[in-house]
């Protein structure tokens, strides 16, 4: 599968000072117009993502890459992530490619499969979902506190570590302050879009940039997690139904009952869900201050 479709010629000449020689690329996926790779050598490991330039129907994904390399720069300056999270980026014959360093860990909606089961909370399992959602929430609000909006949380947009911590990534759709030119942000996944996204992407042109503001993070760290422990998505809708009756219905702030839907009870993760569901952006906990509701 590698071997069929390779990384770019230009980033691995670029690379390959910083994994060392030899090194092997492993196609981890190919979907919605880019292509993601984990190049792995003696002195370190990657993950490389390049824009498809034969996927016709997704969105401009090398100037997407090229805004997040801009992103990664701007919130190293911010002190948000390390130096050493950035590791190259540029232009290829079919677009652009962004490397960054490899994260090792699980997406959320694996890690917590064991926690879908209706075993009643494992005693290990209860503390350890509230210290993933605790750390996601210090992440995120290491970013609130930049001044920057992740505006992309969702359940493969973050890796849960062995040590049990979330790790985020993927930082193309970030809202930053005093953003200059960029593509606007009309939403990311749909299922973790907050209730004023929603309704601001139904009640704008498709060209109007929304700029997200930390209630949304917070609505998505919320909404991930109802998903990722219960199996249900937080609004009822069908598969197939339309994207904009799905925005509908995101809109009203309506969602699923807990009680309804919980593999187990679990009072304390259920209440910090409740909050960060909040329909009205006002109502839902800053991410300080659901980070310090998780620790107590």
């Amino acid at each position: 599968m590698g071997e069929a479709l390779p990384p770019p010629d230009e980033a691995l000449d670029r690379l390959k000072d910083h994994v060392g020689k030899p090194f092997t690329t492993r196609l981890l996926s190919d979907r919605r117009g880019s292509r993601a790779w984990k190049i792995e050598g003696p002195k370190g490991t990657v993950a490389l993502k390049a824009n498809n330039p034969d996927d016709d129907t997704a969105r401009d994904k090398a100037a997407e890459m090229a805004q997040e390399d801009d992103h990664l720069v701007r919130l190293t300056d911010a002190g948000v992530l390390s130096s050493g999270y950035r590791v190259g980026a540029g232009a290829w014959e079919g677009g652009r490619w962004l490397a960054v360093r490899w994260i090792e860990g699980t997406p959320v909606w694996s890690a917590f499969a064991p926690a879908r089961a209706p075993q009643d909370g494992l005693p290990a399992v209860r503390p350890w979902l509230l210290g993933v959602a605790r750390t996601w929430a210090e992440w995120l609000g290491q970013m609130h506190a930049a001044g920057w909006v992740h505006a992309d949380v969702q359940p493969t947009n973050t890796l849960v570590t062995d040590e049990g911590s979330a790790a985020v990534i993927d930082y193309a759709l970030a809202c930053g302050p005093g953003d200059g030119p960029r593509l606007p942000y009309r939403g990311a996944l749909t299922h973790t879009t907050a209730p004023e996204i929603a309704d601001a992407i139904l009640s704008t042109a498709a060209d109007i940039h929304i700029q997200a503001e930390p209630p949304a993070d917070i609505w998505g760290l919320g909404a991930s997690l109802f998903w990722c422990w219960t199996g249900q998505r937080p609004v009822a809708y069908e598969d197939d139904t339309a994207r904009e009756e799905k925005l509908k219905a995101i809109a009203t702030g309506v969602t699923l009952s807990l009680d309804n839907v919980r593999p187990w009870v679990f009072p304390e993760f259920e209440k910090v869900i409740r909050a960060c569901l909040a329909p009205a952006p006002r109502d839902r906990p800053s991410s300080t201050d659901l980070a310090t509701l998780l620790t107590s």
